[in-house]
């Protein structure tokens, strides 16, 4: 009897910082010839997520073609929407965009999940009729033209005090100081910052005109104004940065997940209930340092690209699995582009007393970002690697006569 061994089918689906990041790795740890590595997006290039409050405000990002990206890996990329998964039967439905194909059903043997997340109106009345969001390309070229048709002096309202509230009120008060620029905190301004840290965000507030509406919790968003608890705020333009809700496609499956619709992984980000799934990202409930859960970020996204993408590697090699846990080094603000915060914190996200801000600070987000989209592009970091051939878990052995 002689065996014939097909490839190890892997599919991606999302190609986010992390989908991106782990189908580059895997095709770099292992011999093109075993596996078939697909990755599944809707749009052809990648975006700089992190930069989208800079889209908004009218600046124009370098484009990244995944066709360059992969030029030369065997990453076969498949234009399309995901909109269903059978992990029983392991397979992805994807619908084809207009003008790209026929819909067609996937079949895989390891899949990675890195449909990632969205923005959360968190049911607020109005927030989804009249507010926009920039936790993707399409919201920030709408928020985009809507800057560009608007006149000096309008009003403009950013829902939410955290990371991503603070960096678009920033980039859009000093690319726009013709505008009202306001921000409204459930919280104290940069109560997550050291007191450092806060009193820098304070600065730089206070110099670009920005309001801070503190203490106060959005409970409705009209077409001309927000509703707070604190009072009406005029809005004739609300971006909506409250946090994210992660794609709702896993809860539809027979995966086992979280409260927050995340895949439970364990340590290798290996599903809990389904072992030839990952997930990776956003879409990940991953337990960092004290058992706390990662936040919803780049930072700690791409770490579990490649905890992910090494894991899978090393268990069709029959190599060793990585063991290096997640953790935190700091978090890094752009105020605009002139001026950034980076803010040292513990191991587990907290924030230490050290921070640094100006304009190194805003060099240094800079060199982050631009490093972020370099890494998607050379995910082994420019390290030479080696291709393993496939000895273990083979996707489909078939008997065939001698």
């Amino acid at each position: 009897m002689q065996q014939n061994i097909q490839q190890h089918r892997v599919i991606v689906i999302g190609a986010g910082y992390t989908g991106a990041s782990a189908a580059g790795r895997l095709s770099r740890r292992l011999r093109r010839e075993d596996v078939s590595i697909t990755l599944v997006n809707a749009e052809a290039d990648f975006v700089e997520r992190v930069r989208m409050h800079q889209l908004a405000v009218g600046q124009d990002l370098r484009p990244r073609p995944f066709d360059e990206m992969f030029a030369g890996t065997g990453v076969r990329l498949r234009l399309g929407k995901v909109t269903g998964i059978d992990v029983d039967r392991r397979t992805v439905s994807v619908t084809a965009l207009e003008g790209t194909g026929e819909p067609e059903t996937l079949s895989y043997d390891t899949l990675v999940y890195a449909l990632g997340s969205a923005w959360s109106t968190h049911a607020v009345p109005g927030a989804a009729e009249h507010a926009h969001d920039i936790a993707g390309r399409p919201g920030a070229l709408r928020l985009r033209e809507r800057l560009a048709a608007v006149a000096p002096g309008t009003p403009v309202v950013v829902v939410g005090g955290g990371l991503t509230g603070v960096e678009a009120a920033t980039e859009l008060a000093e690319t726009r100081p013709d505008l009202d620029v306001a921000l409204v905190a459930r919280g104290a301004l940069g109560d997550w910052l050291s007191p450092k840290g806060a009193r820098h965000l304070r600065k730089v507030f206070t110099d670009l005109r920005i309001t801070a509406h503190e203490h106060a919790d959005v409970t409705a968003v009209h077409a001309d104004r927000v509703t707070t608890t604190e009072g009406d705020v005029p809005a004739a333009i609300t971006v909506w940065t409250t946090g994210f809700a992660v794609h709702p496609i896993a809860r539809a499956t027979a995966l086992e997940t979280g409260d927050t619709g995340q895949i439970v992984v364990d340590a290798t980000m290996r599903s809990t209930s389904h072992p030839d799934v990952y997930a990776i990202g956003d879409a990940a409930l991953v337990a960092g340092p004290g058992g706390k859960p990662l936040r919803m970020s780049c930072a700690s996204g791409i770490p579990t690209a490649w905890q992910a993408a090494d894991a899978i590697a090393a268990r069709l090699t029959g190599t060793k699995l990585p063991t290096t846990a997640p953790r935190y080094f700091n978090q890094c603000v752009s105020l605009g582009r002139k001026e950034g915060l980076i803010q040292y914190v513990t191991a587990d996200d907290r924030a230490v007393s050290a921070a640094l801000t100006g304009r190194m600070a805003a060099l240094y987000k800079e060199l982050v970002c631009k490093g972020a989209a370099w890494g998607v592009a050379n995910p082994t970091m420019g390290l030479p690697t080696r291709r393993r051939r496939v000895t273990a878990e083979p996707a489909r052995v078939t008997a065939t006569a001698a």
